[in-house]
């Protein structure tokens, strides 16, 4: 499988993994203090070949996802659940322990950044469905960015990713169904 974007990851190890998964060029990032060398990388690989942030599945993955989406607008995003993310002996989170299938999954299912919203699914809509507060939200919002292909958020990111992708009412519908109807079947 050959990536025509240039995949951004967060070090080296991550680099390793996603060449072992696929043809890809990447730019890494070193961590979440991003460089105005490294921005600028960035942008000139979103004007040239376009650019897909795939990074870690927690705070400082995101926070490197969201200072790129802000500074480079139109980048893909791939994501990985934190159990395809996590290290064998559970000690480790990161793109760098997941699994070949994983990685090619995550990367078969980019997400475009989109301006435009249609269908704006609200804060209360996530209320509502239980997403938000209660003993159950956080195992159902894990579950719901599994099966949209989104990764896991707190009830806030949650929010804005829906927007972010234009994850429709009616996707969002099927996907909540199935997570209750997993649920009661535990």
């Amino acid at each position: 499988m050959k990536i025509k974007e240039i995949i951004v990851v967060e070090g080296r190890d991550d680099t390793v993994a996603i060449q072992r998964a696929v043809q890809a060029d990447t730019i890494e990032t070193n961590g979440s203090a991003l460089s105005a060398e490294t921005l600028e990388r960035i942008r000139l690989a979103q004007q040239q070949r376009g650019v897909i942030i795939f990074t870690d599945p927690d705070y400082p993955g995101e926070k490197i996802r969201k200072i790129i989406s802000q500074k480079i607008p139109g980048c893909k995003h791939a994501f990985l659940s934190r159990e395809e993310a996590k290290e064998k002996n559970g000690k480790g989170l990161g793109v760098e322990h997941a699994s070949v299938e994983a990685i090619r999954h995550a990367l078969a299912n980019v997400y475009e950044e989109t301006i435009e919203i249609k269908e704006e699914i609200t804060f209360q809509d996530l209320m509502d469905a239980g997403l938000i507060g209660g003993p159950l939200a956080k195992a159902r919002r894990e579950r719901l960015g599994k099966l949209l292909k989104i990764g896991y958020t707190n009830g806030k990111q949650l929010h804005k990713r829906l927007q972010m992708f234009q994850i429709s009412r009616r996707q969002f519908a099927e996907a909540l169904k199935q997570v209750m109807q997993e649920e009661n079947y535990v």
